[in-house]
């Protein structure tokens, strides 16, 4: 066989199919190897970059805190209802009673006073008053709300009784006030109203008197 010279540094000048596949092949396989490279470098950055999962929690939990105040301030418990006692009429029944026995009270204040001259209105008056004293005695021990003199100053200092005390005037602000005890009041410290016999009507203040 003859040897046919070949040279290895000659470049083809035609390009056939099979260097064309070859060339595709080489720039597939280069395209791949680029995008790994990428991929790597950022899968890189991304695990050098801090990550705050904490700081994100606890920005969380300090808005959910501060979103569970407001609910508590907006849901605040509402002001129990104020009950009111309902007074029974027998111990009101039972000071008229007393009162008409003891000073003829339903009587004078049911009179038509223009009949009467002052004198006769005094000398009556005088009667109802003896009668109501001796009533509020027997049955009732009174004192003064306040132990000052009247006419002197005192001092009402923050949470004050605002039921023993009554404010008049020109009144500023908040406690304390300062001003003139005008009328000491009055208060009772012990009741002693008789018992009532079961069946009797205490709307009976007075029985209708029949003489024969």
């Amino acid at each position: 066989m003859n040897n046919l010279p070949i040279d290895l540094t000659l470049q083809p000048t035609t390009l056939d199919l099979w260097h064309v596949g070859l060339a595709g092949v080489a720039a597939l396989f280069l395209l791949l190897f680029m995008i790994a490279l990428i991929g790597w470098l950022a899968a890189r950055r991304r695990a050098r970059k801090p990550v705050k999962p904490e700081i994100k929690v606890v920005e969380k939990r300090v808005e959910v805190e501060k979103i569970v105040e407001v609910e508590k301030r907006v849901q605040a418990p509402a002001p129990e209802p104020i009950i009111l006692k309902q007074a029974t009429d027998d111990a009101a029944l039972q000071l008229l009673a007393i009162l008409q026995k003891e000073a003829r009270f339903i009587d004078f204040v049911n009179e038509n006073m223009t009949a009467y001259s002052d004198a006769d209105i005094g000398a009556a008056a005088r009667i109802v008053h003896q009668g109501c004293s001796k009533a509020l005695q027997e049955h009732f021990v009174i004192a003064p709300v306040s132990t000052d003199a009247e006419g002197s100053r005192l001092t009402l200092n923050p949470g004050f009784d605002a039921a023993a005390f009554r404010l008049t005037g020109n009144i500023v602000g908040e406690a304390p006030f300062q001003g003139v005890l005008i009328h000491k009041g009055w208060k009772i410290t012990r009741v002693d109203l008789p018992k009532l016999t079961e069946g009797h009507d205490p709307s009976i203040i007075a029985p209708a008197e029949v003489e024969l």
